[in-house]
């Protein structure tokens, strides 16, 4: 029998199961595996105060910019069916202690839960049901207060107040419709600092703040519509300029599945460009799972009798050779070794790009324990660092056979019991289950696991909170302002002669209404699409933008040229400067990139001296790199003076 290795067993599972890179990846292959998705966008509204209080929203601090901490810990209590929510037991597992930091100039009472709400914030409330309208939402006819239970900490009261205010919409994709299940309004949640073993600590600044969550269904099926869904849910929310921009602002929860998978939240994704390489990836994650199930049926006769065998060891006294073991000081640690039965070929299956099911497990340890990382070695690692001679010894010590896994895992004692249990748990799913729960997601596309998703029923009634009715003529109020669809806007853009690759960049900083200001001006809205979405786009990557900078000083620019009969292109010549000086009069500005006014008298007055410098110079009377040459002496003092093609045609003429 040829000996078992974990490298090639990770290559030859990765082909066995079909798994294609993101980029070569084809429609065909997304039916093959049966690639489903869909969103949940959270979106911050830009309001002076937070949803159910008068603090003032958008006020952020640093870490250690506090005034109080306070300390809780989480405890599971039944519910009125006489049950334990999945996510509030392994939470009480964890045994973390959960630390808040506050801010007096941006926390109050409320957010400790010390204090009822406020009546929700109409501002708040105004730009939500707005944005329901664009999405083609059905308003209720009454706004309902609803806790929604927040089991990791991240809400003090281990419940947000949220309220559903538009059910059954839809947008508009390029080549389809993804319908939207509904939008609420809701607070937002704590920012976390820090979560190393058992302390997780959280700052309460961003905590309250006005969020919507606009709920796709899954009916997005590769990860291009998934990415265009979320690029179109963000520019809508942007049109309306009332919500918040910048890291954080806006969020992704990503929720994706495969044929015979289930759902499996990537929580938080920050970037759009992110969600087709996460998605792509946890969708054959899912389906290489399945394959794991297939082949432990396979390989364990009777799975549900199927128990880890486990015993303390002394790694010194074994004199084991890993090199990671070696470093790790072990004096406040136990050492356990494991022997998982019939798992041969199991922990060095693959499961996305550089990970395996090892993976699965060592997450587990770290969330579910509090076993920081690195916590474990097994029998399979499949960067070659397993060494035999190790593992030769626990599979004696456990009396393995050898179709059996084996792995060494350490953490301090109290946190052992939970940690067996952790990995005979996880162990167990694997025969007939894709475990449902939230995953964080990493840069390169691969996630780990997080938590487990919530239950289905972690909504009830808010006590303190009244219903609020929206009477239809303050709704059709509402409907009379509102910009106009993102689709349209497409079309738009293109009537404009604006170039596609400009299309994010515009929708992105809502500069659709901004081009409408400076088209008025009688300047081509082409050339001021390209303008903000290359020129601008480019100086913003070269030059420090001042903090003060608004896009309306670009609009005074283009009126401040049109007053002094200037030619447009010199807005070109002039935006570094503005970037870095908005507040710098623009006749100033020109002084500094030392443009003079010229007529077309002065400007084509050395022209005839310049044909016959180039001819001497080179030799030649080939009119158009005559024309070409002259041009690129003349450009600079041109710009701003007249068109450049019109100077070309002058010049053009003057040649004989």
């Amino acid at each position: 029998m040829p000996k078992f290795n974990p490298v090639k067993n990770y290559q030859n599972t990765r082909k066995t199961i079909g798994y294609v890179t993101r980029k070569e990846a084809t429609e065909k292959d997304y039916k093959r595996i049966g690639f489903m998705s869909g969103l949940e966008v959270h979106q911050q509204l830009k309001t002076e105060k937070k949803l159910f209080c008068h603090c003032p929203a958008g006020v952020l601090h640093n870490h250690n910019d506090f005034d109080a901490e306070i300390i809780r810990h989480m405890r599971p209590t039944l519910s009125e069916l006489g049950e334990y929510d999945g996510t509030a037991l392994m939470e009480f597992k964890t045994r973390k202690e959960i630390t808040y930091r506050l801010n007096n100039n941006s926390a109050c009472t409320y957010e400790i839960d010390d204090t009822p709400p406020f009546i929700i914030n109409k501002e708040a409330l105004e730009y939500a049901l707005e944005i329901s309208l664009l999405s083609n939402l059905n308003i209720v006819g009454e706004v309902h207060i609803t806790r929604k239970q927040y089991l990791d900490g991240s809400i003090p009261a281990g419940f947000q107040r949220t309220a559903i205010l538009g059910v059954e919409g839809h947008i508009q994709l390029k080549n389809k419709k993804v319908r939207l299940i509904q939008l609420s309004i809701e607070e937002d949640s704590c920012r976390e600092i820090s979560d190393i073993g058992h302390n997780r600590v959280y700052k309460t600044d961003r905590l309250g703040m006005p969020l919507i969550e606009t709920v796709t269904y899954p009916e997005c099926y590769t990860p291009d519509e998934l990415r265009e869904a979320a690029e179109y849910i963000r520019f809508l929310n942007r049109s309306t300029g009332k919500v918040r921009t910048g890291m954080g602002a806006g969020r992704e929860d990503v929720n994706v599945s495969c044929k015979g998978g289930t759902r499996i939240e990537i929580k938080g994704v920050a970037h759009n460009k992110w969600i087709p390489e996460l998605s792509h990836n946890e969708a054959f994650r899912q389906w290489a799972l399945l394959h794991v199930q297939k082949r432990l049926k396979d390989q364990v006769k009777n799975p549900e009798a199927w128990k880890i065998k486990s015993q303390k060891i002394d790694p010194t006294q074994l004199k084991l050779e890993n090199k990671l073991m070696t470093t790790i000081d072990f004096s406040e640690k136990e050492v356990y070794a494991v022997n998982l039965e019939g798992f041969q070929g199991i922990l060095s299956h693959f499961t996305q790009p550089g990970q395996c099911f090892a993976n699965e497990i060592t997450d587990r340890l770290k969330v579910v324990a509090c076993i920081e990382k690195p916590n474990m070695i097994h029998s399979e690692e499949i960067d070659g660092s397993s060494i035999e001679a190790d593992f030769n010894q626990i599979k004696e010590l456990l009396k393995a056979d050898d179709k059996d896994a084996q792995m060494i895992f350490w953490g301090p004692k109290d946190d052992i019991p939970t940690a067996l249990e952790t990995i005979e748990e996880r162990c167990t799913m694997a025969f007939d289950t894709i475990p449902e729960e939230t995953r964080k997601s990493f840069k390169d596309g691969t996630t780990i696991f997080e938590r487990v998703l919530p239950g289905a029923d972690r909504m009830y009634p808010d006590t303190d909170s009244a219903p609020i009715p929206l009477p239809n003529d303050y709704i059709e109020g509402l409907n009379k302002n509102l910009p106009i669809d993102i689709s349209k806007r497409y079309e738009q853009l293109r009537n404009w002669g604006i170039p596609t690759d400009a299309d994010h960049y515009i929708l992105r900083n809502n500069l659709v209404p901004v081009i409408e200001k400076i088209e008025k001006l009688k300047i081509p809205a082409k050339f001021v699409g390209t303008f903000f979405a290359h020129n601008l786009k480019y100086a913003e990557g070269k030059y420090k933008k001042h903090d003060e900078f608004k896009y309306n000083r670009i609009v005074k620019m283009f009126e401040y040229i049109q007053e002094n009969k200037l030619h447009y292109a010199i807005s070109k010549l002039m935006l570094p400067v503005l970037l870095e000086h908005p507040n710098m009069d623009f006749s100033s500005i020109l002084t500094s990139i030392n443009f003079k006014k010229r007529n077309i008298e002065e400007l084509l007055a050395p022209v005839n001296y310049l044909i016959e410098k180039f001819r001497e110079t080179n030799g030649q009377t080939d009119k158009k790199k005559t024309v070409d040459w002259i041009m690129g002496q003349l450009h600079k003092q041109a710009t701003g003076n007249l068109a450049l093609s019109e100077l070309k045609t002058k010049i053009e003429k003057a040649i004989k």
